[in-house]
C-alpha cells in the first residue's frame, strides 16, 4: 500500500451517510476509490456539479463533465447541474458538510498553506480559499514530507491559503487534530512510530499517553 492510498483510505473514513462534500484536485480525489457506496453522500465540484461519482471506464469518458480539476468523471443518479454562482454560494453560505484538501504546509496553528509557490506559475488558487474559509469541517490530504522536508511546520513559509484552522491533517505517517493548544498527534500510520513522526514533522507536537495505529479498511 503506498502513502496515497494509505492517505485516501483513511479520509474516506471521514465521510458520513448524507454529507454534502467537496474534493480537492489530486490525492483528494482518490477518497472515492474507498467508499463502499456514494448514494448517500453527495460530491459537489466548483466548477457546477452536484452528485460527481467515480472516474469513468476508458472509452466513456464524457467531454462535457468533469470536476474541477478537468478530471473525467459520472454522475449520480440525481445529480445536478448548477452555475458557478450557486456553486460558491453552497460553499460561501456554510453549505457544505466537508472539504478534503491537498497541502503544501500546515503550521503548528492549524493554517493551510496549498495555493502557490512564489516563483512558479500556477493558473490560480481555484475555490482554495473559499473552501478553508466555508466549509464546516476542513481535512488535509497530502504526504508527511517534500523531498526529506517536513510539510508540517513552526510557521507556513509560503502564502496562507486562509487564516482559519483547519479541522484535521492526515498524511501516510500519521492523523493529527490541530486544536487551540497546537497539533494533537492521534492516530500512527502503518509501521510507524511516535518517533518517526516527530523526526519528520518539525513542528511541536502533542502526543497523548496513548497513540493508536490507523485502522484501514
Amino acid at each position: 500500500m503506498d502513502a496515497k492510498e494509505i492517505i485516501a483510505r483513511r479520509v474516506a473514513q471521514e465521510v458520513r451517510d448524507g454529507m454534502l462534500v467537496n474534493l480537492g484536485i489530486g490525492l483528494p480525489s482518490l477518497v472515492t476509490s474507498y467508499l463502499s457506496d456514494l448514494e448517500d453522500v453527495f460530491f459537489q465540484a466548483e466548477n457546477g456539479v452536484i452528485g460527481l461519482g467515480a472516474r469513468p471506464p476508458e472509452g466513456m469518458e464524457d467531454p462535457d463533465l468533469t470536476d474541477a480539476g478537468g478530471r473525467f468523471v459520472t454522475a449520480v443518479p440525481g445529480a445536478a447541474s448548477i452555475d458557478s454562482a450557486m456553486s460558491f454560494g453552497l460553499i460561501r453560505g456554510g453549505h457544505l458538510d466537508m472539504t478534503v484538501l491537498g497541502g503544501l504546509q500546515v503550521d503548528e496553528r492549524g493554517h493551510l498553506a496549498n495555493w502557490m509557490v512564489p516563483g512558479s506559475m500556477v493558473p490560480g488558487m481555484g475555490g482554495a480559499m473559499d473552501l478553508v474559509t466555508g466549509a464546516r469541517r476542513v481535512v488535509v490530504a497530502m504526504v508527511h514530507t517534500a523531498r526529506g522536508r517536513p510539510k508540517i511546520l513552526p510557521e507556513c513559509t509560503l502564502p496562507l491559503t486562509a487564516v482559519r484552522r483547519v479541522d484535521l491533517v492526515v498524511t501516510e505517517m500519521a492523523v493529527i487534530e490541530p486544536t487551540d493548544g497546537g497539533l494533537v498527534l492521534r492516530e500512527l500510520g502503518p509501521g510507524v512510530s511516535v518517533e518517526d513522526v516527530r523526526a519528520a514533522t518539525a513542528a511541536r507536537l502533542i502526543v497523548p499517553g496513548r497513540v493508536p495505529q490507523m485502522v484501514l479498511a
